[in-house]
């Protein structure tokens, strides 16, 4: 028996709306209850009952196939030319051009085509078709929740042996996706005989296949573009040689150093100099030394110079380079194994004055040193448990900033190129901090998890928005950070300035008034001398003894005629 209606039509086709009244109860149905299926009624004991709060869902995979590119050379020749006509012969191309232009049809279509054409450019002076008309507004990203996202992941080709990610260094043109990794094992009794040498050059777009391999005779501990022709890439070997490679000219380096002139020690760091030729560079090991060298000639130095202190003999190990030309052609900095900064000047009137000054804050090895890229005079160094930010100022001899102390060491980390006020670090533990320093101060305002592996290289885009992490299984990860950490706040560059020039007159105001205790406390000393008497208890015993002594002596006859006068009274 039906008990329900069922419409089939939509509301609109049933006609005139229904008048709806109140009548009485109408009995449509009477189901009785049967006994006989209450006999046969079964509880269950137990009752276990599976709930979901989320609709089922099943699971599916997918393999999808792998576009693997290549690149490839193609030679282009002139082309469009008739069959009888020698392009490469100047005569018959000039020739055959008079020919043209005297064709009627040539010369109708040429008058055609000009007055199109004359319409087109009389437009473009007109309106300006490439003018940006929101230059110079700066988004709001205060509200912004600072994350980053993975891009891709380089893995080391050569999975036979677990070889760290050393050196990671950007294509010096932003436009160009590629980064060059240098693989390593820097642990000598971990080294095998068998190790692969070879690092590589990848492009961001085909994480498969590396573009260009670089083969070493020695595994090579940094690599960086020249920057001014990209082809050639300047490596750092584990022998101490020096050594570049052109990608046009195959895997083998083009020249190397001779091994009896190069460091003593593994490369640690390089950097390509301003000069008229773009073939400098300079090298920092830590045998103690930097050495500067020309693509020109390797088989000899340029010049070199020890890593030691102002009248000290005492020759510290360099482990990472710092050279920026806003700071000056010929300033550079060296960040050493033993936590000293060396501030030097390549070009001093005397070789002993190379050395400018040497600042001391760090327990350990100096993993990164860079100066602002919107303020030279300010630098930041990266080592032991914290980084530490500070000025380029001889009266000032501390940082003016120091971030807390981690649980972790700290391995790397540089400024963002874009942001004057973030910079990054990364740990030991495997997470990536970002510190924005025109929010807060005390703590990062973004960790990620990078790896579970630790961290050993960093190097940020030009751009701002990429950066490149190696870790110790030779993974190399691409992130892409939002805008709020790559995009510029407003004002923020004269708000950091403002802040740092804050710090860096209270570092001062702070040593003065240190300096003025130490002279107070010295005078106070020297008029406590002064006035203290010096002999101690002993001498003071042995005068009094003495005295009696010497007293007792002479005044046994004056005392006898005392007593005597004294006793007629």
């Amino acid at each position: 028996m039906e008990i329900y209606h069922q419409y089939i039509k939509l509301r609109k086709q049933f006609g005139r709306h229904p008048k709806f009244t109140d009548e009485g109860a109408e009995m449509l149905a009477d189901i009785r209850p049967n006994e006989e299926h209450a006999k046969e009624y079964i509880p269950r004991n137990p009752v276990i009952t599976v709930t979901q709060c989320v609709p089922e869902m099943s699971e599916h995979e997918a393999n999808t196939v792998a576009v693997i590119l290549a690149s490839k050379a193609m030679s282009h020749v002139e082309g469009g030319w008739p069959k009888d006509v020698d392009y490469s012969e100047a005569e018959h191309t000039i020739r055959y051009r008079k020919k043209v232009e005297k064709d009627e049809d040539y010369i109708k279509t040429v008058s055609a085509l000009g007055e199109s054409v004359e319409e087109l450019v009389k437009q473009n002076n007109a309106v300006d078709i490439y003018q940006e008309y929101f230059t110079g507004n700066l988004a709001d990203h205060s509200a912004e929740v600072p994350s980053v996202k993975t891009i891709t992941v380089f893995k080391d080709p050569n999975e036979q042996y677990q070889r760290s990610a050393s050196y990671v260094n950007w294509h010096p043109d932003g436009t160009i996706p590629k980064v060059a990794v240098s693989y390593s094992i820097l642990q000598f009794q971990q080294q095998p005989v068998d190790m692969p040498l070879s690092s590589y050059v990848w492009d961001v777009n085909n994480p498969n296949t590396p573009e260009f391999e670089m083969s070493p005779t020695s595994q090579i501990t940094c690599s960086k573009f020249n920057l001014k022709d990209s082809n050639l890439v300047g490596a750092g070997q584990y022998n101490g040689q020096f050594t570049f490679y052109d990608m046009r000219k195959g895997n083998s380096p083009v020249d190397s150093s001779p091994i009896d002139i190069s460091h003593r020690d593994p490369v640690y760091d390089l950097a390509w100099l301003q000069s008229k030729t773009g073939t400098e560079a300079m090298t920092v090991s830590t045998d103690g030394t930097v050495l500067w060298w020309d693509l020109r000639k390797l088989s000899e130095q340029l010049e070199s110079m020890p890593l030691k202190e102002k009248g000290s003999e005492t020759t510290l190990g360099g482990v990472v380079l710092e050279y920026d030309t806003n700071a000056g052609p010929t300033n550079f900095m060296v960040g050493t194994e033993q936590g000293s900064i060396f501030s030097c000047n390549r070009k001093a009137k005397n070789p002993a004055d190379r050395v400018k000054y040497v600042l001391n804050g760090h327990h350990g090895p100096i993993y990164g040193l860079r100066r602002n890229p919107f303020n030279s005079k300010y630098f930041l160094s990266i080592g032991d448990w914290t980084a530490r930010v500070w000025t380029d100022d001889t009266a000032v001899k501390t940082p003016i900033l120091t971030t807390k102390y981690h649980s972790t060491y700290l391995t790397g980390g540089t400024w963002s190129p874009t942001r004057p006020g973030v910079f990054f670090t990364i740990k030991m533990d495997g997470t990536l901090d970002v510190w924005d320093l025109y929010y807060k101060h005390n703590e990062p305002t973004l960790t990620v998890q990078v790896s579970d592996h630790a961290l050993t290289t960093f190097a940020a885009h030009e751009g701002g928005s990429t950066v490149a992490i190696g870790t110790s299984d030779g993974a190399v990860s691409i992130l892409q950070l939002s805008s709020g950490l790559s995009e510029m706040a407003l004002n923020e560059k004269s708000a950091i300035n403002t802040m740092f020039d804050r710090e860096t007159q209270r570092e001062k105001n702070l040593e003065k008034a240190i300096k003025e205790a130490k002279v107070k406390a010295r005078k106070e000393a020297a008029r406590k001398d002064d006035v203290v008497d010096n002999i101690t208890p002993e001498q003071l015993a042995d005068l009094e003894k003495d005295f009696f002594a010497a007293t007792a002596e002479e005044g046994a006859p004056v005392g006898g005629d005392g007593a005597a006068a004294a006793a007629p009274q």
